[in-house]
């Protein structure tokens, strides 16, 4: 494996798996992974978890509208805004324009919407929502804590959090057969 902005050469993750057995620690060990690869089991799908700084492990899952990271990035804003989970932070009304446009314009061929977009819209939101606006406030809270995927992410959701200081790691897993994303 060459060396990549972001990426670790095989040395450095021989380094690394020398160091967690001689430690005794598997990777499974970290905290959000069970609730990540339960998550996928029980959904049939791609999921993720975030460990929160005081512990508590939150999940999310693909739907329609967001990917896993997107959906657990916004479950965990919640959590620590102390909002209801049953309170939608983006209305779909919101969303849907966003697919259009990626989709029929941009020509993506998967209209969920990755963590930046999420961002965004929860951003715009904001401005209006005061709910959407406490989920803002908690970004910064997230710095430090760990993540995990049950399938490789994305580019610009692995680059987006990790700007927001979230450890991240994924199963050795594509979601799709395809190999690159776009």
């Amino acid at each position: 494996m060459s060396k990549k902005k972001g990426f670790s050469t095989d040395d450095e993750v021989d380094k690394l798996r020398i160091l967690m057995k001689q430690a005794g620690l598997k990777p499974e060990d970290r905290p959000p992974v069970g609730p990540a690869l339960q998550r996928a089991q029980e959904t049939g799908g791609p999921a993720a978890a975030i460990e929160l700084p005081d512990g508590r492990v939150v999940t999310g899952k693909s739907t329609p509208l967001l990917g896993a990271a997107s959906a657990m990035l916004l479950n965990a804003l919640k959590e620590l805004g102390g909002i209801r989970h049953d309170m939608k932070l983006i209305s779909p009304v919101i969303i849907e324009p966003i697919q259009h446009l990626k989709v029929d314009h941009l020509g993506n061929h998967n209209p969920r919407l990755h963590t930046d977009e999420t961002l965004l819209a929860l951003s715009i939101c904001a401005a209006t929502n005061p709910t959407a606006e406490i989920a803002m406030e908690h970004l910064s809270d997230l710095q430090g804590c760990e993540m995990h995927s049950t399938v490789i992410l994305a580019e610009v959701d692995l680059n987006l959090l990790r700007k927001l200081g979230i450890h991240v790691t994924c199963e050795p897993v594509y979601q799709t057969k395809k190999l690159y994303h776009k």
